[in-house]
């Protein structure tokens, strides 16, 4: 590593994963020389916190990248597609938080809890996989190692956050409207979100799966090294501002009991486990925290070797931000920068 740290920028700076990837850095005290922060030109003149400094945003350019030894991104697949092989081309490696490059062939897509050794060989650019899919695979991955999976069926309750800052300021405002007796206005989400929940996250497929349903399965396989592991996904979108949760249900090869796979998962770094059923964690428990949290594990008396499970996790933190830097800090891990 560079005798005095990185240089590092976030694109998409302004934006609530952009705030959070840089509260994690700070608090996860990574070597940041100089933060270099990006976003489009109507941001331009803002300034962002930094270790108790205003610092200007820049905008995002091809030339924004000189001398940036890692750059993280979060700012729609659109901007990643067209910077990230820029920031490659000045030096960088990227950690791509969108969808862009998740099932490219050549580019890993990692949650370090789960497959580390992903990050042997990249083109430059880590994905950085879908929310809700990250704190799945977290909690899968021991019950895998232990039993081995058969099959995963899962539904998912996920905030307004994971569609942005504005996808949140439109529940506030619905919600505002409907104790006022107003009408709400409906322009992020596809109908009203307040008071209601929506089983429709991203565009629907031909297939009637939405492509968000998509990702959880495909990228499930690919982190796993699954390829043809069975998974069934409903994604829901909730009216609560931050914190993903997932009903899961899975099949596994071999017998295991409850008190097995909970040993299995308060071995498992990251994972936070409530082995009382009755003291289940919630979004509102995982608000600004890094773990991801399971409960209410018990035994699928429906099919053999079957096994239920409750999962929560911060959308914005494990689910993008703290995932990104943790892929970063198993980069400096292995010295890939320099």
């Amino acid at each position: 590593m560079k005798q005095s740290g990185l240089v590092v920028a976030i694109v998409g700076a302004t934006g609530a994963v952009g705030e959070e990837m840089r509260a994690v850095l700070a608090e996860h005290d990574f070597p940041v020389e100089r933060l270099v922060p990006l976003a489009s030109a109507r941001s331009a003149g803002t300034r962002v916190e930094w270790r108790g400094e205003a610092i200007p945003v820049k905008v995002l350019d091809e030339q924004a990248f000189e001398g940036v030894d890692l750059a993280l991104f979060s700012a729609g697949a659109a901007v990643s597609e067209r910077f990230a092989q820029a920031a490659v081309d000045a030096g960088a490696i990227v950690v791509d938080n969108t969808r862009a490059f998740r099932m490219h062939p050549e580019v890993p897509l990692v949650v370090p809890e789960v497959n580390p050794e992903a990050l042997a060989d990249h083109p430059g650019i880590i994905a950085n996989p879908n929310c809700s899919t990250i704190q799945m695979v977290a909690a899968l991955q021991p019950l895998h190692a232990a039993a081995g999976l058969r099959r995963v069926i899962v539904s998912t309750y996920q905030s307004a956050s994971g569609a942005g800052r504005e996808a949140m300021d439109e529940l506030r405002d619905q919600t505002v409207a409907l104790l006022n007796f107003g009408e709400p206005k409906a322009e992020v989400f596809p109908r009203r979100l307040a008071f209601d929940v929506l089983p429709h996250i991203d565009r629907f497929e031909p297939d009637g799966y939405t492509r968000e349903e998509h990702k959880m399965v495909n990228e499930t396989r690919k982190i796993m090294g699954l390829a043809d592991l069975p998974v069934a996904a409903t994604c829901v979108r909730v009216p609560v501002f931050i914190g993903h949760a997932c009903s899961i249900n899975v099949e596994l090869e071999r017998p295991l009991s409850v008190e097995e796979a909970l040993d299995a998962l308060e071995a498992t770094p990251g994972l936070v486990v409530h082995r009382d059923p009755t003291t289940y964690p919630t979004a509102d428990d995982c608000v600004g925290n890094d773990p991801v949290y399971v409960g209410r594990v018990r035994r699928d008396p429906s099919t053999d070797n079957g096994l239920a499970l409750w999962v929560v996790a911060d959308n914005l933190r494990k689910g993008a931000a703290t995932n990104s830097v943790q892929i970063a800090e198993a980069l400096l891990n292995r010295g890939a920068f320099g």
